[in-house]
Protein backbone atom coordinates (compact mmCIF):
# COMPACT_ATOMS: atom_id res chain seq x y z
CA UNK A 1 0.00 0.00 0.00
CA UNK A 2 1.35 3.40 -0.98
CA UNK A 3 2.34 5.32 2.11
CA UNK A 4 0.94 8.54 0.69
CA UNK A 5 -2.57 7.31 0.00
CA UNK A 6 -5.74 8.49 1.71
CA UNK A 7 -9.21 7.05 1.76
CA UNK A 8 -10.51 6.28 -1.73
CA UNK A 9 -13.09 8.76 -2.95
CA UNK A 10 -14.83 6.23 -5.18
CA UNK A 11 -15.91 2.65 -4.61
CA UNK A 12 -15.03 0.37 -7.49
CA UNK A 13 -14.89 -3.32 -6.67
CA UNK A 14 -11.09 -3.20 -6.38
CA UNK A 15 -11.38 -0.62 -3.57
CA UNK A 16 -13.61 -2.73 -1.30
CA UNK A 17 -10.68 -4.58 0.23
CA UNK A 18 -8.90 -1.31 0.99
CA UNK A 19 -12.05 0.10 2.57
CA UNK A 20 -12.39 -2.97 4.77
CA UNK A 21 -8.75 -2.59 5.81
CA UNK A 22 -9.27 1.07 6.71
CA UNK A 23 -12.42 0.13 8.63
CA UNK A 24 -10.72 -2.55 10.70
CA UNK A 25 -7.63 -0.40 11.34
CA UNK A 26 -9.79 2.50 12.54
CA UNK A 27 -11.80 0.11 14.72
CA UNK A 28 -8.65 -1.22 16.37
CA UNK A 29 -7.41 2.33 16.98
CA UNK A 30 -10.72 3.19 18.59
CA UNK A 31 -10.51 0.03 20.70
CA UNK A 32 -7.26 1.30 22.21
CA UNK A 33 -9.05 4.50 23.13
CA UNK A 34 -11.84 2.60 24.88
CA UNK A 35 -9.63 0.27 26.94
CA UNK A 36 -9.00 2.65 29.88
CA UNK A 37 -12.73 3.22 30.39
CA UNK A 38 -13.80 -0.37 29.72
CA UNK A 39 -11.17 -1.82 32.06
CA UNK A 40 -11.53 0.94 34.67
CA UNK A 41 -13.33 -1.06 37.43
CA UNK A 42 -11.04 -4.09 37.38
CA UNK A 43 -7.86 -2.01 37.07
CA UNK A 44 -8.81 0.43 39.82
CA UNK A 45 -9.95 -2.43 42.03
CA UNK A 46 -6.65 -4.24 41.58
CA UNK A 47 -4.80 -0.98 42.18
CA UNK A 48 -6.63 -0.53 45.48
CA UNK A 49 -5.79 -4.08 46.57
CA UNK A 50 -2.15 -3.96 45.47
CA UNK A 51 -1.31 -0.60 47.06
CA UNK A 52 -3.89 -0.44 49.85
CA UNK A 53 -5.49 2.73 48.46
CA UNK A 54 -8.60 4.29 49.91
CA UNK A 55 -11.81 4.68 47.90
CA UNK A 56 -11.21 8.44 47.81
CA UNK A 57 -7.77 7.99 46.23
CA UNK A 58 -9.04 5.40 43.76
CA UNK A 59 -11.83 7.73 42.67
CA UNK A 60 -9.36 10.57 42.25
CA UNK A 61 -7.18 8.39 40.01
CA UNK A 62 -10.17 7.68 37.79
CA UNK A 63 -10.99 11.37 37.60
CA UNK A 64 -7.39 12.29 36.77
CA UNK A 65 -7.33 9.71 33.98
CA UNK A 66 -10.34 11.33 32.36
CA UNK A 67 -9.04 14.82 32.94
CA UNK A 68 -6.26 13.77 30.57
CA UNK A 69 -8.89 12.21 28.31
CA UNK A 70 -10.85 15.47 28.25
CA UNK A 71 -7.71 17.44 27.38
CA UNK A 72 -7.00 15.14 24.45
CA UNK A 73 -10.61 15.26 23.26
CA UNK A 74 -10.71 19.04 23.26
CA UNK A 75 -7.34 19.35 21.57
CA UNK A 76 -7.86 16.73 18.85
CA UNK A 77 -9.84 18.99 16.45
CA UNK A 78 -6.87 21.38 16.27
CA UNK A 79 -4.31 18.80 15.13
CA UNK A 80 -6.26 15.81 13.80
CA UNK A 81 -6.31 16.92 10.15
CA UNK A 82 -2.79 18.33 10.21
CA UNK A 83 -0.77 15.26 11.21
CA UNK A 84 0.15 12.01 9.49
CA UNK A 85 -2.44 9.57 10.83
CA UNK A 86 -0.11 6.58 10.73
CA UNK A 87 2.48 8.39 12.79
CA UNK A 88 -0.24 9.63 15.15
CA UNK A 89 -1.56 6.08 15.61
CA UNK A 90 1.90 4.69 16.34
CA UNK A 91 2.84 7.50 18.74
CA UNK A 92 -0.49 7.38 20.60
CA UNK A 93 -0.42 3.59 20.94
CA UNK A 94 3.16 3.74 22.20
CA UNK A 95 2.23 6.56 24.59
CA UNK A 96 -0.78 4.65 25.98
CA UNK A 97 1.23 1.45 26.42
CA UNK A 98 4.16 3.30 28.02
CA UNK A 99 1.85 5.06 30.47
CA UNK A 100 0.26 1.77 31.52
CA UNK A 101 3.70 0.19 31.91
CA UNK A 102 4.97 3.17 33.90
CA UNK A 103 2.01 2.91 36.28
CA UNK A 104 3.12 -0.65 37.08
CA UNK A 105 6.48 0.51 38.44
CA UNK A 106 5.84 3.82 40.18
CA UNK A 107 5.96 3.94 43.97
CA UNK A 108 4.46 7.34 44.75
CA UNK A 109 0.96 8.72 44.30
CA UNK A 110 2.03 11.85 42.39
CA UNK A 111 3.79 9.67 39.81
CA UNK A 112 0.73 7.42 39.60
CA UNK A 113 -1.46 10.47 38.97
CA UNK A 114 0.81 11.55 36.11
CA UNK A 115 0.80 8.05 34.61
CA UNK A 116 -3.00 7.81 34.65
CA UNK A 117 -3.39 11.31 33.20
CA UNK A 118 -1.09 10.24 30.35
CA UNK A 119 -3.16 7.06 29.85
CA UNK A 120 -6.29 9.17 29.42
CA UNK A 121 -4.65 11.69 27.09
CA UNK A 122 -3.15 9.21 24.64
CA UNK A 123 -6.25 6.99 24.70
CA UNK A 124 -8.53 9.91 23.82
CA UNK A 125 -6.39 10.66 20.78
CA UNK A 126 -6.94 7.10 19.57
CA UNK A 127 -10.69 7.36 20.09
CA UNK A 128 -10.90 10.63 18.18
CA UNK A 129 -8.71 9.32 15.38
CA UNK A 130 -10.78 6.16 14.96
CA UNK A 131 -14.00 8.16 14.82
CA UNK A 132 -12.46 10.65 12.38
CA UNK A 133 -11.31 7.95 9.97
CA UNK A 134 -14.68 6.19 10.01
CA UNK A 135 -16.53 9.45 9.37
CA UNK A 136 -14.87 9.56 5.91
CA UNK A 137 -16.06 6.10 4.85
CA UNK A 138 -18.99 5.97 2.41
CA UNK A 139 -21.11 3.44 4.34
CA UNK A 140 -21.16 4.91 7.84
CA UNK A 141 -23.70 2.48 9.26
CA UNK A 142 -21.52 -0.49 8.32
CA UNK A 143 -18.38 1.35 9.43
CA UNK A 144 -19.60 2.14 12.92
CA UNK A 145 -21.19 -1.29 13.21
CA UNK A 146 -17.83 -2.92 12.50
CA UNK A 147 -16.15 -0.55 14.95
CA UNK A 148 -18.57 -1.48 17.72
CA UNK A 149 -18.25 -5.19 17.02
CA UNK A 150 -14.44 -5.10 17.02
CA UNK A 151 -14.21 -2.98 20.16
CA UNK A 152 -16.69 -5.09 22.13
CA UNK A 153 -15.07 -8.37 21.04
CA UNK A 154 -11.58 -7.27 22.07
CA UNK A 155 -12.83 -5.69 25.29
CA UNK A 156 -14.84 -8.75 26.28
CA UNK A 157 -11.83 -11.00 25.71
CA UNK A 158 -9.58 -8.73 27.79
CA UNK A 159 -12.07 -8.45 30.65
CA UNK A 160 -12.73 -12.18 30.64
CA UNK A 161 -9.05 -13.10 30.87
CA UNK A 162 -7.58 -10.25 32.92
CA UNK A 163 -9.02 -10.93 36.44
CA UNK A 164 -8.44 -14.73 36.68
CA UNK A 165 -5.31 -15.11 34.58
CA UNK A 166 -3.34 -11.96 35.40
CA UNK A 167 -4.69 -9.83 38.24
CA UNK A 168 -5.30 -12.79 40.56
CA UNK A 169 -1.67 -13.93 40.24
CA UNK A 170 0.38 -10.83 39.46
CA UNK A 171 -1.68 -7.98 40.92
CA UNK A 172 -2.00 -4.54 39.39
CA UNK A 173 1.55 -4.46 38.00
CA UNK A 174 0.93 -7.59 35.95
CA UNK A 175 -2.44 -6.30 34.78
CA UNK A 176 -1.01 -2.95 33.68
CA UNK A 177 1.77 -4.67 31.72
CA UNK A 178 -0.75 -7.04 30.13
CA UNK A 179 -2.95 -4.14 29.00
CA UNK A 180 0.16 -2.37 27.66
CA UNK A 181 0.96 -5.46 25.61
CA UNK A 182 -2.59 -5.54 24.21
CA UNK A 183 -2.31 -1.86 23.27
CA UNK A 184 0.99 -2.44 21.45
CA UNK A 185 -0.54 -5.36 19.55
CA UNK A 186 -3.52 -3.24 18.52
CA UNK A 187 -1.13 -0.43 17.61
CA UNK A 188 0.17 -2.44 14.68
CA UNK A 189 -2.99 -1.23 12.94
CA UNK A 190 -0.99 1.94 12.21
CA UNK A 191 0.31 0.24 9.07
CA UNK A 192 -3.19 0.14 7.57
CA UNK A 193 -4.76 3.47 8.51
CA UNK A 194 -4.82 6.22 5.85
CA UNK A 195 -2.20 8.93 6.20
CA UNK A 196 -4.58 11.83 5.73
CA UNK A 197 -8.31 12.62 5.45
CA UNK A 198 -10.09 12.28 2.15
CA UNK A 199 -12.06 15.46 2.80
CA UNK A 200 -12.56 18.23 5.35
CA UNK A 201 -9.95 20.89 4.69
CA UNK A 202 -8.27 22.82 7.47
CA UNK A 203 -10.43 25.81 6.58
CA UNK A 204 -13.59 23.80 7.04
CA UNK A 205 -12.28 22.42 10.31
CA UNK A 206 -11.53 25.95 11.49
CA UNK A 207 -15.06 27.02 10.63
CA UNK A 208 -16.44 24.29 12.87
CA UNK A 209 -14.20 25.41 15.72
CA UNK A 210 -15.20 29.08 15.28
CA UNK A 211 -18.94 28.42 15.19
CA UNK A 212 -19.11 25.38 17.46
CA UNK A 213 -20.50 27.21 20.49
CA UNK A 214 -23.41 28.86 18.68
CA UNK A 215 -25.96 26.09 19.16
CA UNK A 216 -29.72 25.98 19.76
CA UNK A 217 -30.88 26.07 23.36
CA UNK A 218 -32.30 22.56 23.02
CA UNK A 219 -28.85 21.31 22.05
CA UNK A 220 -27.21 22.78 25.14
CA UNK A 221 -30.01 21.32 27.25
CA UNK A 222 -29.43 17.90 25.73
CA UNK A 223 -25.68 18.03 26.31
CA UNK A 224 -26.18 19.20 29.92
CA UNK A 225 -28.70 16.44 30.65
CA UNK A 226 -26.36 13.87 29.13
CA UNK A 227 -23.52 15.09 31.37
CA UNK A 228 -25.58 14.71 34.56
CA UNK A 229 -26.88 11.31 33.45
CA UNK A 230 -23.32 10.12 32.97
CA UNK A 231 -21.85 11.49 36.22
CA UNK A 232 -23.65 9.17 38.61
CA UNK A 233 -23.61 6.12 36.37
CA UNK A 234 -19.91 6.40 35.49
CA UNK A 235 -19.21 6.90 39.19
CA UNK A 236 -20.94 3.56 39.79
CA UNK A 237 -19.04 1.96 36.89
CA UNK A 238 -15.70 2.98 38.41
CA UNK A 239 -16.51 1.12 41.64
CA UNK A 240 -18.58 -1.77 40.28
CA UNK A 241 -15.71 -4.19 40.80
CA UNK A 242 -15.44 -3.06 44.42
CA UNK A 243 -19.06 -4.04 45.02
CA UNK A 244 -18.24 -7.51 43.72
CA UNK A 245 -15.04 -7.63 45.78
CA UNK A 246 -17.13 -7.00 48.88
CA UNK A 247 -19.06 -10.18 48.05
CA UNK A 248 -15.81 -12.20 47.85
CA UNK A 249 -16.33 -13.17 44.22
CA UNK A 250 -13.77 -15.46 42.61
CA UNK A 251 -11.59 -13.91 39.88
CA UNK A 252 -13.24 -16.12 37.25
CA UNK A 253 -16.66 -14.86 38.34
CA UNK A 254 -15.51 -11.25 38.13
CA UNK A 255 -14.10 -11.82 34.66
CA UNK A 256 -17.35 -13.44 33.52
CA UNK A 257 -19.45 -10.56 34.86
CA UNK A 258 -17.48 -7.87 33.03
CA UNK A 259 -17.04 -9.81 29.80
CA UNK A 260 -20.77 -10.52 29.48
CA UNK A 261 -21.52 -6.97 30.60
CA UNK A 262 -19.70 -5.41 27.63
CA UNK A 263 -21.32 -7.85 25.19
CA UNK A 264 -24.72 -6.87 26.59
CA UNK A 265 -23.79 -3.24 25.99
CA UNK A 266 -23.44 -4.07 22.30
CA UNK A 267 -26.79 -5.89 22.31
CA UNK A 268 -28.37 -2.83 23.90
CA UNK A 269 -26.97 -0.49 21.25
CA UNK A 270 -28.18 -2.70 18.41
CA UNK A 271 -31.59 -3.05 20.11
CA UNK A 272 -31.98 0.71 20.22
CA UNK A 273 -30.98 0.95 16.56
CA UNK A 274 -33.64 -1.61 15.67
CA UNK A 275 -36.52 -0.51 17.90
CA UNK A 276 -35.68 2.90 19.34
CA UNK A 277 -37.42 4.95 16.64
CA UNK A 278 -40.76 3.48 17.67
CA UNK A 279 -40.62 5.17 21.06
CA UNK A 280 -41.13 8.74 22.13
CA UNK A 281 -38.46 10.36 24.28
CA UNK A 282 -40.54 10.24 27.45
CA UNK A 283 -41.33 6.55 27.02
CA UNK A 284 -37.71 5.77 26.17
CA UNK A 285 -36.29 7.51 29.23
CA UNK A 286 -38.97 5.95 31.44
CA UNK A 287 -37.84 2.51 30.32
CA UNK A 288 -34.19 3.47 30.88
CA UNK A 289 -34.98 4.68 34.40
CA UNK A 290 -36.90 1.48 35.14
CA UNK A 291 -34.04 -0.70 33.90
CA UNK A 292 -31.41 1.25 35.84
CA UNK A 293 -33.59 1.09 38.96
CA UNK A 294 -33.98 -2.69 38.72
CA UNK A 295 -30.25 -3.11 38.21
CA UNK A 296 -29.41 -0.90 41.17
CA UNK A 297 -31.92 -2.75 43.37
CA UNK A 298 -30.29 -6.05 42.54
CA UNK A 299 -26.80 -4.65 43.16
CA UNK A 300 -27.82 -3.11 46.46
CA UNK A 301 -29.38 -6.32 47.77
CA UNK A 302 -26.83 -8.75 46.32
CA UNK A 303 -25.23 -11.23 48.69
CA UNK A 304 -23.78 -13.62 46.12
CA UNK A 305 -22.59 -13.93 42.53
CA UNK A 306 -25.94 -14.42 40.77
CA UNK A 307 -27.80 -11.30 41.98
CA UNK A 308 -24.65 -9.18 41.56
CA UNK A 309 -24.17 -10.40 38.00
CA UNK A 310 -27.83 -9.89 37.10
CA UNK A 311 -27.80 -6.42 38.62
CA UNK A 312 -24.65 -5.41 36.74
CA UNK A 313 -25.98 -6.78 33.46
CA UNK A 314 -29.42 -5.15 33.74
CA UNK A 315 -27.85 -1.84 34.74
CA UNK A 316 -25.37 -1.93 31.82
CA UNK A 317 -28.12 -2.72 29.31
CA UNK A 318 -30.29 0.18 30.50
CA UNK A 319 -27.36 2.59 30.84
CA UNK A 320 -26.18 1.89 27.28
CA UNK A 321 -29.70 2.39 25.94
CA UNK A 322 -29.86 5.72 27.76
CA UNK A 323 -26.56 6.84 26.21
CA UNK A 324 -27.75 5.99 22.70
CA UNK A 325 -31.15 7.66 23.18
CA UNK A 326 -29.56 10.86 24.45
CA UNK A 327 -26.91 10.99 21.75
CA UNK A 328 -29.67 10.69 19.16
CA UNK A 329 -31.66 13.44 20.88
CA UNK A 330 -28.63 15.74 20.86
CA UNK A 331 -28.08 15.07 17.16
CA UNK A 332 -31.74 15.89 16.44
CA UNK A 333 -31.50 19.17 18.32
CA UNK A 334 -29.12 20.78 15.81
CA UNK A 335 -29.67 20.44 12.08
CA UNK A 336 -26.09 21.56 11.35
CA UNK A 337 -24.69 18.45 13.06
CA UNK A 338 -22.34 20.46 15.29
CA UNK A 339 -24.00 19.61 18.62
CA UNK A 340 -23.13 15.92 18.40
CA UNK A 341 -19.43 16.87 18.36
CA UNK A 342 -19.84 17.85 22.02
CA UNK A 343 -20.84 14.31 23.02
CA UNK A 344 -17.22 13.04 23.49
CA UNK A 345 -16.41 16.13 25.56
CA UNK A 346 -19.47 15.60 27.76
CA UNK A 347 -18.47 11.97 28.22
CA UNK A 348 -14.91 12.91 29.12
CA UNK A 349 -15.96 15.63 31.56
CA UNK A 350 -18.47 13.38 33.31
CA UNK A 351 -15.85 10.61 33.49
CA UNK A 352 -13.57 13.10 35.19
CA UNK A 353 -16.20 14.18 37.75
CA UNK A 354 -18.02 10.87 38.38
CA UNK A 355 -15.29 8.66 39.87
CA UNK A 356 -14.02 11.45 42.11
CA UNK A 357 -17.50 12.20 43.44
CA UNK A 358 -18.16 8.49 43.95
CA UNK A 359 -14.91 8.12 45.87
CA UNK A 360 -15.87 11.01 48.15
CA UNK A 361 -19.21 9.35 48.91
CA UNK A 362 -17.61 6.01 49.68
CA UNK A 363 -15.02 7.67 51.92
CA UNK A 364 -17.71 8.68 54.41
CA UNK A 365 -17.53 6.42 57.52
CA UNK A 366 -20.10 3.66 57.50
CA UNK A 367 -21.69 4.79 54.24
CA UNK A 368 -21.32 1.54 52.30
CA UNK A 369 -22.38 1.54 48.65
CA UNK A 370 -25.88 2.91 49.28
CA UNK A 371 -25.05 6.58 48.55
CA UNK A 372 -23.28 5.58 45.33
CA UNK A 373 -26.31 3.61 44.14
CA UNK A 374 -28.58 6.55 45.00
CA UNK A 375 -26.31 8.89 43.02
CA UNK A 376 -26.66 6.66 39.95
CA UNK A 377 -30.44 6.57 40.39
CA UNK A 378 -30.66 10.34 40.77
CA UNK A 379 -28.60 10.84 37.62
CA UNK A 380 -30.94 8.50 35.73
CA UNK A 381 -34.02 10.48 36.76
CA UNK A 382 -32.73 13.70 35.16
CA UNK A 383 -33.33 12.77 31.47
CA UNK A 384 -36.95 11.89 32.23
CA UNK A 385 -37.47 15.14 34.14
CA UNK A 386 -35.96 17.08 31.25
CA UNK A 387 -38.74 15.89 28.93
CA UNK A 388 -41.19 17.81 31.12
CA UNK A 389 -39.46 21.14 30.52
CA UNK A 390 -41.08 23.48 27.97
CA UNK A 391 -37.69 24.06 26.30
CA UNK A 392 -36.98 20.38 25.77
CA UNK A 393 -37.27 18.60 22.44
CA UNK A 394 -40.73 17.52 21.28
CA UNK A 395 -41.78 14.02 22.22
CA UNK A 396 -41.85 12.51 18.74
CA UNK A 397 -42.33 8.80 18.22
CA UNK A 398 -39.97 8.73 15.28
CA UNK A 399 -37.36 11.09 16.60
CA UNK A 400 -34.97 8.67 18.22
Amino acid sequence: MDATQSLPSTRPAAADQRLLGFMLAASLASTIGGLPFNSLPVMLGSLADSFGLTAQTVGLLGSICFAGYLLGTLGAPFWMNRLDWRVLTAVSALGTASAFAASAWVWSLPAMYVAWAAIGFFASTMTCLGMRILSDLPNKVRAFGVRQGVELSVTAAVLFALPPLVLAHFGYAGGALAVAAVVLLLGTSAWWVPVRPASASDAAQGQVLRTGLRLPGAAWLGVSVFFFFLVGNIGLWAFLERIGAGLKLAPTETGLVFAVLKLLGGVAAFSVAAFGDRLGRRAAFSLVLGGVGIGLLLLGSATSFVPFALGAWVWEFAFTCGCVFQTAAIARSDASGRAVLLVPAAFALSSMVGPGLAGQLLAQPGSGFGPLLMLALASSVIPLLATLLPTSLPDEGSGL
